[in-house]
């Protein structure tokens, strides 16, 4: 009986002890929390108006910032809001290409008055679409004789030219166009390459032969 009234008196004591330290704790965390309101209450005028020309300064440039990316997108929708009208306008061009390269190889139509003034006309078609295009600030590549730039050409077939140092663009197969600094199409290309000797081919083919 005396034995379990020393244990009861043990818990209490030890149930006593956490709740003194709790209170002891919570004490402290609210003098810390004085102290630092009284840190901030005691500021001086003059960091409190530092404090406050800080503020103001981070306003005054995420506000710049905000200005300049919109100044951005109103730019750029300006002068490429019409990209994709103008990507298909090309097919115009692309047509009338095509439709003059179809008459110029029929056999009936050839060397004949009519064929002669219906291609003048394509190309006065031609002449003010470019033109149109150039006023809107897109303009065609200048591809031909220049080295292959992957950034503004696509090389669709080699030709062999002798002439050429390899990786000059000899054809055109389809213009390119640019819109400003940026590009609305490529030209679609052929580029040169060396001319293959026969001996080498056929050394070739005979090793190919072997294995």
């Amino acid at each position: 009986m005396e034995k379990e009234e020393n244990l009861n008196q043990d818990n209490t004591e030890a149930e006593s002890s956490n709740e003194n330290k709790e209170a002891d704790k919570q004490s402290g965390d609210k003098q810390k929390e004085n102290k630092s309101v009284e840190e901030k209450i005691e500021l001086s005028p003059e960091e409190k108006i530092n404090e406050l020309e800080d503020k103001l300064a981070r306003t005054f440039a995420e506000m710049e910032n905000q200005r300049r990316r919109f100044e951005k997108e109103k730019d750029d929708a300006f002068d490429y809001g019409g990209f994709a009208f103008a990507k298909e306008a090309l097919n115009l061009i692309d047509n009338l290409a095509r439709s003059k390269l179809i008459l110029e190889s029929d056999e009936a139509l050839k060397d004949t008055e009519a064929l002669k003034k219906t291609v003048e006309h394509f190309d006065i078609i031609n002449k003010d679409l470019i033109s149109i295009f150039t006023k809107n600030n897109i303009k065609p590549i200048d591809c031909l004789n220049k080295k292959l730039d992957p950034n503004l050409h696509q090389a669709m077939m080699e030709i062999e030219d002798d002439q050429k140092e390899p990786g000059t663009i000899v054809q055109e197969v389809q213009k390119g166009f640019m819109i400003k600094d940026r590009l609305l199409r490529p030209s679609l290309v052929g580029v040169s390459k060396k001319t293959e000797k026969k001996d080498d081919k056929s050394k070739e083919n005979k090793e190919n032969l072997d294995k």
